[in-house]
């Protein structure tokens, strides 16, 4: 038998519980993968089917639709049960982030002469990278919320939106059930969750 440092032992020489222990894993890894590939299977499978039904129900009013759309409900007909099918897309910025960093100080750095200096840092925390070095897109583009009549904050909020780029999408599929009249609960798919 192959050993975790890839050398070859004799089995004689393996205990019996080793290598009862080793065929329990083998065989409940094998069953793992095979669900894994059958629930692969069943996703695409459900992908497939939402598409056509949505072209479908896209035909009963004369109108073609082509490629990826957004988000899609369908709830069965006694309202028991819903599938949600949804899309995420990656969302980053490119370098003209920095140029709106740096019009957002020159702004504070205006505004904020003679007050306290803890005001720089609660704008400049929307710009603070995670331990993987990623910006947090969601408080960056807070920041376009604010209704500031600047010049230049506006100039910084249009380089954001500007510097947005999708890098890429994953589609997720979620399965619920009624739980009481207006509460639904999911159907996990998650053996963790099971």
């Amino acid at each position: 038998m192959q050993n975790a440092h890839g050398h070859l032992v004799p089995t004689e020489l393996v205990k019996p519980i080793d290598q009862t222990r080793d065929s329990l894993v083998q065989e409940l890894v094998l069953g793992a993968k095979t669900l894994r590939d059958e629930l692969g299977q069943f996703k695409d499978q459900v992908f497939k089917d939402v598409a056509a039904f949505v072209v479908l129900s896209a035909e009963q009013y004369d109108v073609a639709i082509g490629g990826k759309k957004g988000n899609i409900t369908l709830h069965s007909f006694d309202g028991r049960y819903k599938v949600q099918l949804a899309i995420q897309e990656n969302i980053t910025f490119d370098e003209r982030l920095q140029a709106a960093k740096a019009l957002i100080d020159e702004c504070i750095a205006e505004w904020s002469v003679g007050s306290d200096p803890k005001i720089q840092v609660l704008v400049q925390d929307a710009f603070k990278a995670d331990k993987e070095g990623k910006i947090n897109t969601g408080r960056v583009l807070g920041l376009r919320r604010l209704e500031i009549k600047d010049d230049k904050w506006m100039r910084a909020m249009t380089a954001i939106g500007e510097s947005l780029q999708v890098v890429g999408s994953k589609q997720y599929i979620r399965f619920y059930e009624r739980i009481g009249e207006d509460k639904y609960a999911p159907i996990s798919l998650d053996v963790a969750a099971i």
